[in-house]
């Protein structure tokens, strides 16, 4: 017993400096958990923003793409339009837009705090910051969509009224419904478990949907389509701008997909790489659908069908795996090229095909994100996805074909013959894309 009492004491005293040096390290060991976090916290607003210069980069791809599928005479109009979607839907979004999407709500509909960034105090949480430069790029992006299908014969005061709205009321809007509880909201379509991880519905079927509204409201372009019923073909005038537009949106997509995470982590790595191979299936699907119908690889279906890849892909990027990511784009490239030949069959005039890239393939890819999930699909997915894409289409086509017509009504909605005729550079803004250059068409 004696000598048990004696080896414990020893025992004792040799776990003693043990036991100090611990007591010591504590300190050290909390305030290195604390860098850690510090460390990653800083990485999320880094990659945040990051993201959003990506996103903000996406503007002049679709100010390309635009341009080059259309003529050389509305060139400097579509340029314009991009630069005053983003201008005047920042402004938008700051005052009004983002209180509704990501204001307090105890409805589930909207948003009824955060307007006029009341939500940013100096010396508080400057996150506040980093989240709304990552909507507003969001915000923009909805907004321009509309520009493509309208372009060629839109007043360009009508265009500026009619981007305030989407920028401020109609995006918003269906936005808290989805993703409001990414701030201070909690959204009705999130709550029923809505899956949409980065806006294939959210974002680019709202503004496909608006885009719809717009070309019905306008009608055709002058020509476009024959008495006999037949489709006249109207060339975009620069179809290497178009596909450098399309290579900048691909890039650009690297920070909508992954950087809707808002963090800095692995989880960064899948949604590239289904970014990515949702995009390559669906310009090669669409290609060779072109060839098939056409009997030539199109250029202008191959690069909107990996625009449609993209769509397709963004609501499930997170939640479904690489082949899955194939698939879904390789049908997208498909729908899209169908998609164009159906809407010039019933007579809607589309120049650039965002209905279909946007509207179409955003409706395909929320459904697909319920039909690919990894954890598990059930029918009450199915049926959400369905709500959701059926709830952005009442949603965002009502509101703005009730918006198109107030416009015709008030201010005019198209251009006269004349200034179409003539091309919307010289009668909207008294300029020329290509001066001293011979344009024709």
């Amino acid at each position: 017993m004696k000598k048990r009492t004696t080896a414990l004491i020893i025992l004792g005293l040799l776990t003693l400096p043990a036991l100090a040096l611990a007591a010591d390290n504590a300190p050290t060991v909390a305030k290195n958990a604390a860098a850690v976090k510090e460390v990653q916290t800083h990485l999320d607003y880094v990659w945040t923003l990051i993201a959003a210069a990506l996103v903000f980069f996406m503007q002049a791809g679709f100010a390309m793409v635009e341009a080059g599928f259309t003529r050389a005479k509305n060139a400097v109009n579509i340029m314009m339009k991009n630069l005053m979607d983003f201008s005047i839907g920042s402004i938008a979004f700051w005052a009004i837009g983002f209180g509704l999407m990501f204001g307090v709500t105890k409805t589930g509909w909207f948003g009824t705090s955060g307007f006029f960034f009341s939500d940013f105090k100096p010396g508080g949480d400057p996150w506040v910051l980093a989240f709304w430069m990552f909507q507003c790029v969001f915000a923009a992006t909805a907004a321009t969509i509309v520009s493509g299908a309208m372009a060629e014969r839109t007043k360009f005061t009508s265009y500026l009224l009619y981007s305030i709205v989407i920028s401020a009321v109609v995006y918003p809007i269906f936005g808290s419904w989805a993703w409001g509880s990414l701030f201070h909201g909690n959204g009705w379509l999130e709550g029923m478990g809505f899956i949409d991880f980065a806006g294939s519905t959210v974002v680019h079927s709202i503004g496909g949907w608006a885009a719809l509204a717009g070309a019905m409201a306008l009608g055709p372009r002058i020509d476009k389509y024959g008495k006999n019923g037949k489709v006249n073909a109207i060339p975009g005038h620069n179809i290497p701008m178009a596909a450098v537009g399309v290579f900048i949106l691909w890039l650009g997509w690297f920070g909508f997909n992954p950087g809707s995470t808002t963090a800095g982590n692995t989880d960064i790595a899948m949604i590239f790489v289904n970014t990515n191979l949702a995009a390559a299936a669906g310009s090669i699907t669409a290609m060779f659908t072109a060839w098939t119908l056409f009997k030539k690889p199109d250029a202008g279906m191959a690069l909107n069908g990996a625009l449609a890849g993209l769509v397709g892909v963004t609501a499930g990027c997170a939640t479904v795996s690489p082949t899955s990511g194939i698939i879904i784009g390789g049908i997208a490239g498909v729908l899209v090229v169908l998609s164009v030949m159906f809407f010039d069959r019933i007579r809607i005039d589309d120049p650039v095909g965002a209905i279909s890239v946007h509207g179409v393939c955003g409706a395909w890819g929320t459904l697909a994100a319920g039909l690919f999930n990894m954890d598990g699909v059930t029918i009450k997915i199915i049926l959400t996805q369905l709500t959701g894409i059926g709830a952005a289409f009442v949603w965002s086509f009502g509101c703005a074909f009730i918006l198109f017509k107030i416009l015709d009504k008030t201010v005019g909605l198209r251009v006269s013959r004349e200034e179409e005729l003539e091309g919307l550079d010289i009668g909207e803004h008294g300029a020329s894309a290509y001066h001293d250059f011979q344009i024709s068409g």
